[in-house]
């Protein structure tokens, strides 16, 4: 069954490419924008997935996230189970349907070759429990987010030198609890420093949603159906690279991929030979 359902992948990805790939245990960490990723990697060939995710499903989820009116109320880590494995019976689904923390981190990172990280940026304490596990055990983490009409992500490598990365980026301590540090404060301080890289609409509408967040108040940050698929699309793509060991740039860099700007910006010229490029332009915009 397995030859015949990724038969097309066939062009794109070697024999020996699908085999690692469904070979390689992933975690996906937070069943949010995490679904979407789940299900492109599903399709992709990967077999093996652990969901971890305490949430459930609400409505204001199905503008962006792999589920549909029917989960409602039904916890995320088995309403997507439940959809991979109608995608591929033969899948080998675990479902961690409660939050990550510290005491459960170990035995989740210690099940997987490969870390999505897609937990709400809310979350600080849990992303740097993750992130550090993770560096502890040498395992890569994609960290993964939507970005307005687009997406962001963050390749963590297996091995590295020195403190947990992530603690560096974000302006962490090197070590030790981060439990009451303000996510609000150092998720501003991250944005600012890369707010000119950033679609503007990004930038503001993620600003707007810390400064509403100063005083405690839960704010759920804009998301549109294109920004998710754009990160399962990025997130996957960087994984099936890193297994075929083609580059994939590490942290401190962060992958960015700007629809809005490709959309204007990124053409390739069609005009036949012969004809204006004017007028060709002209009749595009007609």
């Amino acid at each position: 069954m397995y030859e015949e359902l990724y038969l097309r992948n066939e062009g794109y990805v070697s024999g020996e490419l699908q085999s690692r790939i469904r070979a390689t245990r992933v975690l996906i960490a937070g069943c949010g924008i995490g679904s979407t990723i789940a299900e492109a990697a599903l399709r992709l060939g990967f077999e093996y997935l652990t969901l971890a995710d305490g949430d459930t499903v609400e409505l204001h989820n199905l503008n962006r996230q792999a589920y549909e009116g029917a989960d409602a109320g039904k916890l995320k880590a088995e309403a997507l189970a439940a959809r991979l494995l109608r995608i591929n019976p033969e899948a080998r689904i675990t479902t961690h349907a409660d939050w990550i923390t510290e005491d459960n981190v170990s035995k989740l990172v210690a099940g997987a070759d490969l870390v999505f990280d897609t937990i709400d940026f809310l979350d600080l304490k849990t992303i740097c429990d993750l992130h550090d596990e993770a560096y502890r055990q040498k395992t890569p983490i994609i960290s993964a987010v939507s970005a307005g009409w687009g997406a962001a992500a963050v390749y963590f490598p297996a091995t590295g030198s020195g403190s947990c990365l992530f603690r560096k980026l974000f302006g962490l301590p090197a070590t030790g609890s981060v439990e009451n540090a303000s996510y609000v404060e150092h998720f501003t301080h991250f944005i600012d420093r890369i707010r000119t890289d950033l679609d503007p609409q990004v930038a503001d509408a993620m600003a707007k949603a810390l400064t509403v967040m100063e005083d405690g108040t839960p704010c759920p940050a804009p998301h549109v159906s294109a920004g998710s698929f754009a990160v399962a699309s990025l997130a996957v793509t960087m994984a099936a690279r890193l297994l075929n060991c083609d580059k994939v740039l590490p942290a401190p860099y962060m992958i960015s991929a700007n629809m809005g700007k490709l959309c204007a910006e990124g053409g390739i010229d069609l005009t036949p030979e012969g004809d204006s490029p004017q007028k060709g332009t002209e009749q595009a915009a007609r």
